[in-house]
């Protein structure tokens, strides 16, 4: 995929905080408006794979408002793959049309195809992938979260020469695959911190797959209950931060990063002087799904 990456803007955030450290946020939201942020860096050398191995169709799984794929059928779009989304939750299947994801990913040519979440959990057995290809015939599977040894390549491009500046890397944490990049691709003396979307400590095994580096923490104090939970002071949160910077966060990823980022900042977690680059992730599309969510709870939604 040949989108603009070689001048993507780093934007300082003024800090309504009395502290000498300094913090720049790196723009790769503006990548492109539906392959964004990591999903592009996932997706590049895997995309190039499937076009190296000849195949015309990628196969992918994901939730009701996966950002991955919203990706995935977008890129498959550009550049020319028949696209096909195992989504979880059977029930999902008479809610394409009021779901704004699902809706996308069909409008960019992907097929859905809906299985219980029980069937869900042998997404990676032969067994099961066996079954797809009788179904579909022959795919490029990528995996749930866009997360493989392509998906870190791809990542490990995030952090450029010009960069080598920043004493500390941030980035949000889903499956992993983003973080062992990044790991791998900063330079010696940058510490890279981890905000996970999930709770449980099954993350760290998922990274150390990837990275052999001891340059990286995880802060699992700004999940706000989990994956997909946001409160309220979240969501004033988001607000705010885009009022006061005009950068968008997301409910899922971005808004909890930025949020354990300030807040360890104003608890004095950093050195003095520590320049601190976050990497904005995208994810900006599950914003109008989190917010029918708000809506239907009658609680404050996302601007």
């Amino acid at each position: 995929m040949e989108f603009e990456i070689e001048n993507i803007p780093i934007q300082e955030v003024k800090l309504d905080v009395d502290s000498d450290v300094r913090l720049f946020v790196k723009r790769e939201d503006l990548i492109h408006p539906f392959v964004s942020g990591n999903k592009y860096r996932k997706l590049k050398y895997n995309l190039a794979e499937a076009k190296n191995e000849k195949q015309h169709t990628l196969l992918t799984f994901g939730g009701a408002y996966s950002n991955h794929i919203a990706a995935v059928a977008a890129a498959g779009k550009l550049h020319g793959f028949k696209t096909i989304g195992i989504i979880r939750g059977e029930e999902l299947v008479s809610k394409v049309e009021s779901n704004p994801t699902l809706r996308f990913a069909v409008e960019n040519g992907m097929h859905l195809k809906f299985i219980t979440r029980e069937n869900y959990r042998k997404k990676t057995s032969e067994t099961f992938l066996t079954q797809l290809t009788d179904e579909f015939g022959r795919f490029y599977t990528v995996p749930e979260g866009g997360t493989n040894a392509l998906a870190v390549k791809g990542c490990a491009e995030i952090i450029k020469e010009n960069e080598k500046h920043f004493d500390t890397i941030c980035c949000a944490v889903g499956t992993g695959g983003t973080i062992s990049g990044i790991c791998n691709g900063a330079y010696s003396h940058q510490q890279i911190l981890g905000f996970p979307a999930l709770k449980g400590d099954f993350l760290q095994k998922e990274i150390s797959q990837y990275t052999n580096k001891d340059n990286w923490q995880l802060m699992n104090d700004y999940h706000f209950g989990g994956y997909g939970k946001v409160s309220e002071e979240l969501v004033v949160f988001i607000n705010q931060f885009k009022q006061q910077t005009g950068i968008p966060l997301d409910p899922i990823y971005t808004g909890k990063m930025f949020f354990g980022i300030i807040d360890l900042i104003k608890n004095g977690h950093f050195a003095k002087q520590n320049r601190i680059l976050a990497i904005h992730t995208g994810g900006l599309q599950g914003i109008e799904g989190m917010n029918q969510k708000l809506q239907r709870k009658g609680q404050k939604t996302i601007i």
